[in-house]
């Protein structure tokens, strides 16, 4: 099953993708009621579906098929990693730590941007694209999304969308030299679509440990940049979700993404391997077009850049302990 939003005029619809068709769900449900029915709920509610109500694909604009809980993005490609550190710290390293737990940070569920949306970047001379698979979140039985073990972790995998993590590398490095984010080289656009494809649909995709073969690309204008096999992730999504779970909590809605797939799954690996610039940040009017067998095909394009209103720079204070 495909389920989507989507625009047609002023008015938001909900529901599945049918052949060339967008079908609202029965009973007026919205994607976040259906994430918290669970997937087997969406099957019986799919055998209700009523085609008459469809409207042409072609008809209307996708838009992003989850409005998230949270957005939790991993890190979980090493090749990624190796090519990144080149770029940031002068030699390509994947330190220990890596190994040991799919580190992730959190993200702004509230720049989420959808099909064909421009993303609107801040001031910056290295805009980036990250060529990512996420995972949706939905509700399981009896559970309560917290201290997942792996196995019971990878049942609360509703679907699979594309997700695209835009970067400003620049901002992204200052801020890490702080020991802390990424946050503002991350939290001004997020995109996610064309929609989400059930779990079920992509289990013939999974390897005998659990990964998800299928191969993402990226292309900047037209231009193939990199391509990958997800299940070359340090870990399956299932583990990502127990991770995330670990003395904290999931909840239907909630998304993870897989991180920067390799292979020149981003421009900054590339970067890092080439020595400099090339290939070129992106620049306004550039069009990111990503496809991930089994799911679909995410487009973007890179809008003007948003000029912010200038904050001054820290004040060194005296330290004092008492006011004088």
């Amino acid at each position: 099953m495909r389920i989507a939003r989507w625009a047609d005029g002023a008015d938001v619809g909900e529901g599945f993708v049918v052949d060339d068709l967008v079908v609202p769900f029965p009973d007026g449900l919205t994607v976040a009621q259906v994430l918290h029915q669970g997937l087997d709920a969406a099957h019986a509610l799919y055998a209700r579906t009523d085609g008459d109500t469809g409207v042409a694909l072609s008809d209307v604009r996708l838009l992003a098929p989850v409005v998230p809980a949270s957005v939790r993005d991993f890190v979980a490609f090493e090749e990624h990693v190796e090519g990144v550190s080149a770029g940031v710290e002068g030699k390509s390293e994947v330190v220990p730590e890596w190994y040991q737990a799919p580190t992730f940070y959190f993200t702004n569920p509230h720049t989420i941007l959808g099909p064909g949306d421009p993303v609107a970047p801040p001031e910056t001379a290295r805009l980036d694209f990250e060529l990512e698979v996420a995972v949706v979140i939905g509700a399981v039985a009896g559970s309560d999304g917290t201290n997942l073990p792996a196995d019971a972790a990878a049942s609360h995998i509703f679907g699979y969308t594309v997700m695209n993590d835009w970067s400003a590398r620049d901002l992204q490095a200052r801020e890490m030299k702080v020991r802390l984010g990424p946050a503002k080289g991350k939290d001004f656009g997020m995109s996610l679509g064309p929609w989400i494809v059930t779990a079920d649909e992509l289990e013939p995709f999974l390897d005998e440990d659990g990964f998800l073969a299928v191969r993402a690309e990226v292309f900047v204008n037209g231009e193939l940049i990199g391509h990958d096999l997800v299940s070359n992730m340090g870990w399956p999504f299932g583990e990502l979700v127990a991770y995330a779970s670990r003395n904290s909590r999931v909840v239907p809605g909630d998304v993870l993404g897989s991180g920067t797939v390799g292979n020149g799954g981003c421009l900054g690996e590339l970067w890092g391997r080439n020595g400099g610039l090339t290939p070129p940040p992106l620049a306004e009017g550039d069009e990111v077009r990503m496809v991930v067998e089994g799911i679909g095909e995410l487009v973007g394009s890179v809008g003007a850049i948003v000029p912010a209103p200038a904050l001054p720079a820290a004040r060194t204070r005296s330290r004092a302990r008492a006011r004088s």
